[in-house]
């Protein structure tokens, strides 16, 4: 079991402060909003706005006050972030920053948001945080740690048992908009399965699921940026991330994805979601 520092965990931390400075004051305020895909002053629009990728100064002064600590005080670590895009290092270590995950219920003013923050040795995420500045939540997972610390204190994450996917509770982001055809139908397979399903969450569902509240979490399409930091946090808080086929995850340019607290139910969505 690979080992953080404290000094690290210390400075992931502190990353995190960086960012919720940034993002607060944009928080539910007139701001003028971007579309990354705009093609020739035109905006593409598809079945439920999924072509509608929202950008804000939030997003991109939150990156930039990440990069700027990451330059000054660990420059030889790489840095990915989605805003900004690929800067190389020498150390090993690649911070992976997605400073706003959720930039559609940000700029809707819904809490369901967050900065991911995570760090790469060789290539694999060993510490997550995900964290919400606006309820000031810290979701945090490295070996050996998973913990949660807001305004009444810190406590320690933990999935929860759920024996089968009839008693759990699946999570989407959104039902449609970023799945395919038969992606859609697997999911309705599994949806249809469970106990309830409830839409919305970007970051913040994977939060719940670590935190007990949510048994399963399925998407598709993420980045990198999206990923990276989910998994420390899910894993060490006992729970079990990997692609729809059930496979750990690798380096990608794109994950489908599926996060679940009780492996038993995992299982079963796994084959619901494959079913022909």
């Amino acid at each position: 079991m690979r080992k953080i520092d404290p000094e690290t965990v210390a400075f992931a931390g502190r990353l995190a402060d960086a960012a919720g400075q940034v993002i607060r004051p944009y928080f539910r305020r007139r701001l003028e909003v971007t579309d990354k895909n705009a093609l020739g002053g035109a905006t593409k629009v598809g079945l439920g706005g999924a072509d509608f990728d929202p950008v804000t100064a939030a997003d991109r002064g939150a990156e930039e006050a990440l990069r700027a600590i990451i330059r000054r005080e660990r420059p030889d670590d790489a840095i990915l972030g989605e805003e900004f895009g690929a800067t190389p290092g020498v150390s090993g270590r690649r911070w992976v920053l997605d400073p706003l995950d959720g930039t559609r219920a940000f700029i809707t003013g819904h809490h369901m948001w967050g900065t991911l923050i995570a760090l790469e040795e060789g290539g694999q995420p060993v510490l997550g945080i995900i964290d919400q500045p606006v309820l000031r939540e810290r979701f945090i997972g490295y070996p050996g740690r998973a913990e949660v610390s807001s305004p009444e204190g810190t406590a320690p994450l933990k999935v929860r048992a759920c024996a089968s996917l009839s008693e759990a509770v699946v999570t989407t982001t959104h039902p449609w908009s970023y799945f395919t055809g038969a992606e859609r139908e697997g999911f309705e397979r599994v949806a249809q399965a469970a106990r309830m399903s409830r839409f919305g969450g970007d970051c913040y569902a994977y939060a719940l699921l670590a935190a007990g509240y949510i048994d399963l979490v399925i998407e598709s399409g993420l980045k990198p940026w999206d990923v990276a930091a989910l998994v420390p946090v899910i894993e060490n808080a006992g729970g079990i991330a990997t692609d729809w086929k059930g496979n750990a995850l690798g380096a990608a340019d794109s994950y489908d994805f599926i996060a679940a607290g009780d492996p038993r139910v995992h299982e079963e969505a796994v084959k619901l979601l494959n079913a022909k």
